[in-house]
């Protein structure tokens, strides 16, 4: 008898989790370099009841990901603004460790270091902090990362590949933290940079907006369920009780 109610609440903790999902997705279509994060949901038999046999499949709460896709690209046109061609990513130094960023939007401080736009170091392949000439003028990007001022290389932006399988948690500035060390660009001819570019949210907001409105009716229809079950159980009670 409490087996449907049961599986409504598992099928409305695991939409929540799904509402949310879309909620934060949401929020962060408009910033530049953010993953978008999805969920995928496994189904659970219950033993007593198949010990029983019946057959009860209850909905796991979910595991969240985050989609590693490429976002569309805006050109911009300032000299200090990068996107990454390929599946790479550029390196911050936070107060939460070396982090992972598509967001390529870079700002001269006064002495000349390289920082995002929440003031964290951009890095170059071996984990050092970048440092221009202040006075040096607008910096060029070749395609490889290699910066240069007035035709010499003064440094070059640090490019890393994820290792296969990491799996990814958010950290700051739209960056992400693998389980893995990440490995320094193998191939710059695939992964390299542009300047003049950023890259967008990978968010579809179109298809976020399908997926909540999916998730709302399914919400809907659980509820109406329950609240049948509800009244089925009351009914019952009422005839057992009138029996007596």
């Amino acid at each position: 008898m409490q087996n449907p109610v049961y599986v409504g609440v598992s099928a409305q903790i695991s939409l929540a989790r799904r509402m949310e999902t879309i909620a934060r997705n949401m929020a962060n279509i408009n910033t530049p370099g953010f993953r978008a994060e999805a969920m995928k949901f496994e189904t659970l038999v219950s033993r007593i009841a198949e010990n029983n046999s019946a057959v009860v499949n209850f909905t796991t709460a979910g595991k969240s990901y985050i989609e590693t896709s490429r976002g569309p690209v805006t050109q911009t046109a300032n000299p200090l603004d990068v996107a990454v061609k390929g599946e790479a990513y550029f390196s911050l130094q936070t107060p939460a460790g070396q982090v992972y960023t598509r967001d390529g939007r870079m700002m001269m401080t006064a002495d000349g270091a390289l920082v995002s736009v929440m003031g964290y170091p951009f890095l170059d392949g071996g984990g050092a902090p970048l440092e221009l000439n202040p006075q040096g003028g607008a910096p060029r990007i070749a395609a490889d990362g290699t910066i240069y001022q007035n035709d010499v290389a003064v440094g070059a932006l640090g490019l890393f590949e994820f290792q296969p399988d990491s799996e990814l948690r958010y950290g700051p500035n739209a960056s992400v933290i693998p389980d893995k060390e990440p490995l320094p660009l193998a191939n710059a001819s695939v992964n390299g940079v542009m300047q003049g570019y950023i890259e967008n949210a990978n968010v579809n907001g179109v298809v976020e907006m399908t997926r909540l409105i999916e998730v709302s009716r399914a919400f809907e229809q659980v509820e109406a369920m329950l609240r049948q079950q509800e009244e089925m159980m009351g009914k019952a009670i009422d005839t057992i009780g009138a029996v007596r």
